[in-house]
């Protein structure tokens, strides 16, 4: 199954090469879509060059100005949707997620029959490296608040390691996410689940950037917030019923 790793970028230019190499040494079936905001570092021209390095195996989409995660991913859906590929990673560039974990989402999507696996910090096996503890709670406040308030019977639901099948991203209605940061994140497993697609966690641990600085801010945090209640008062005025049953375990 031909799998695209959406890699959005800005300011990425200490860990585009490695996290590149990273990526296509889990083998042949991955390939990297890089989407770069214009970043003033050179991390786009340098997406650029190993496009020629990895040819096939690498694509480059240059947008202007700092437009943001959600609409990179986005961006990367419907190019993967037009190009055909079967599966599709949300992925971070600077080596928060783990590229030996790729293969083991294959494994859990092929074993479970899911169509979206999630990488979960906050079930066995998960976990984080040295965060303060005030962006745990930011992360971990905000999977308890969606989870209550939406019934989604998932630990971790604003993280950005995932795996979607194409199917999935076919059927949602993309231009109706207009979310961003952790409340994208929400929104697209609410949106899935809701839909009725096999949703399943599968534990990570979340490591520190290797270079570079967070973009993640408090307004994103409370953009979220206010996002859950707008998706639990669609659901409720739709009349689509939550679906029952709890998650499927990897």
């Amino acid at each position: 199954m031909r799998a695209l790793v959406i890699l959005p970028t800005y300011n990425e230019l200490a860990n585009l090469v490695p996290m590149v190499e990273a990526i296509l040494d889990q083998g042949p079936d991955f390939n990297i879509l890089v989407v770069d905001d214009g970043s003033p570092d050179g991390t786009g021209l340098l997406a650029d060059h190993l496009k020629t390095v990895y040819p096939g195996r690498m694509e480059v989409i240059h947008r202007q100005g700092k437009l943001g995660l959600a609409t990179a991913y986005l961006t990367g859906f419907r190019y993967a949707i037009t190009q055909g590929y079967d599966l599709v990673f949300e992925m971070d560039a600077d080596f928060s997620h783990n590229p030996a974990y790729l293969p083991r989402f294959l494994e859990t999507m092929a074993r479970t029959g899911a169509d979206v696996v999630l990488g979960s910090r906050y079930i066995p096996g998960g976990g984080v490296e040295n965060w303060p503890w005030y962006r745990k709670f930011i992360s971990r406040g905000g999977s308890t608040f969606a989870r209550t308030v939406l019934g989604l019977p998932f630990q971790d639901l604003t993280g950005g390691f995932k795996c979607f099948r194409v199917k999935v991203l076919e059927t949602l209605d993309l231009d109706r996410i207009t979310a961003n940061g952790y409340g994208f994140q929400i929104e697209l497993t609410f949106r899935a689940w809701l839909q009725g697609f096999k949703v399943v966690e599968m534990p990570i641990v979340f490591g520190n950037r290797r270079h570079g600085v967070s973009k993640m801010s408090a307004g994103i945090f409370f953009e979220a917030l206010g996002l859950v209640l707008r998706l639990r008062a669609e659901q409720l005025l739709s009349g689509v019923p939550l679906p029952q049953g709890e998650r499927a375990e990897p």
